[in-house]
């Protein structure tokens, strides 16, 4: 089971919020943070963290570190 870490950005996420809907779907471990200006699409149980109001760029960091893969939209 791979560990995901979607950085999103921008305004058109739609391609980002099918990944994260088949990845899970799948059974992998998604994360995703919002970065600043991002506009977050509605994903189901899956809990969005912005960056830097509700996740410090320090755990952005380690995030990366600890996922398997980490894709930036």
């Amino acid at each position: 089971m791979a560990r995901t870490l979607h950085l999103l950005q921008g305004e058109d996420n739609a391609l980002a919020a099918a990944t994260i809907a088949r990845q899970l779907a799948a059974g992998d471990t998604v994360s995703v943070v919002a970065l600043p200006g991002a506009r977050v699409p509605h994903l189901t149980d899956l809990a969005v963290r912005r960056a830097p109001d509700e996740i410090s760029w320090h755990q952005v960091l380690a995030a990366m570190f600890e996922a398997d893969q980490v894709i930036a939209w």
